[in-house]
């Protein structure tokens, strides 16, 4: 039987080399849950793994079980607690060496990822591209066929941005840097459905967030240059649960940042 998304704790294929475990930690900001990527070429035994998700037994289990322990790498698209907690238990079951930009998350001999690092495991070629915005150390992974995108791009909905200063200058060359590579390939997001296109779901990315900076312009234009993040969301976001308020403060003050370090 083919699954489809969500499908808890069973692997799912997506294309010749990704499938995918849904973590059971579905929430306002996870979504339906965590995506748990399992990247290998035809043929070949040994997995890469990207984000082992939240610390979760049964999750990390599924994991194991689904790769037989035997994992060659395990990459980390950014430090987020949900895609990371479980990275001590799987170095417990499996011993797999882990790479990140960070490197408190570093387990084995290997150093922090690196924009343009091109990575060998499992009989593929995964290279590193820098995406920061949502977080600092956001990065994607470009396969032959796929990105894998963390949460820089989600399979639905929309990013979070960091507040700080020159996170949304960061997210548009970020994206526009995905839209040059990944023509041709599937969207492979950390929470929601993956795309088997991922330029359409690029572009409206960058539709989207151009489409919120001139609904801050015009409230800025009505609230005053000198509007709070606070002010603008209650105006912005009045459509919006106010429990994703606090949330979108962080990308407004990200918007904000941007917009007035240009008059």
């Amino acid at each position: 039987m083919t699954l489809s998304h969500p499908a808890y704790g069973r692997l799912r294929a997506v294309t010749e080399t990704a499938s995918v475990l849904l973590a059971d930690n579905p929430g306002q900001m996870t979504l339906d849950g965590t995506n748990t990527w399992l990247l290998r070429a035809p043929g070949r035994s040994e997995y890469v793994v990207v984000d082992p998700g939240p610390e979760d037994h049964a999750h990390t289990d599924a994991i194991v079980r689904e790769t037989g322990g035997a994992i060659a790498l395990t990459l980390i698209t950014h430090h987020h607690p949900d895609h990371t907690d479980g990275i001590d238990r799987l170095v417990e079951l499996t011993g797999t060496p882990v790479r990140a930009v960070e490197p408190r998350f570093l387990r084995g001999k290997g150093t922090p990822l690196a924009d343009g690092e091109v990575l060998e495991a499992a009989g593929l070629r995964i290279t590193v591209v820098s995406t920061p915005g949502h977080t600092e150390d956001s990065v994607s992974f470009l396969l032959d066929d796929a990105v894998l995108t963390g949460d820089t791009v989600l399979g639905s909905g929309t990013t979070v941005l960091e507040g700080r200063d020159g996170a949304l200058g960061d997210y548009l060359d970020s994206m526009d840097h995905l839209v040059e590579l990944a023509e041709g390939r599937a969207l492979l997001p950390a929470h929601g459905p993956d795309h088997p296109a991922a330029d359409p779901v690029l572009r409206y990315y960058i539709r989207h967030r151009q489409e919120r900076l001139d609904q801050i312009r015009e409230a800025l234009r009505v609230l005053g240059a000198d509007a709070s993040p606070e002010q603008v969301v209650e105006r912005v976001y009045a459509d919006v649960d106010e429990s994703l308020w606090p949330a979108a403060q962080h990308s407004v003050q990200a918007q904000l940042s941007y917009l007035r370090s240009r008059n």
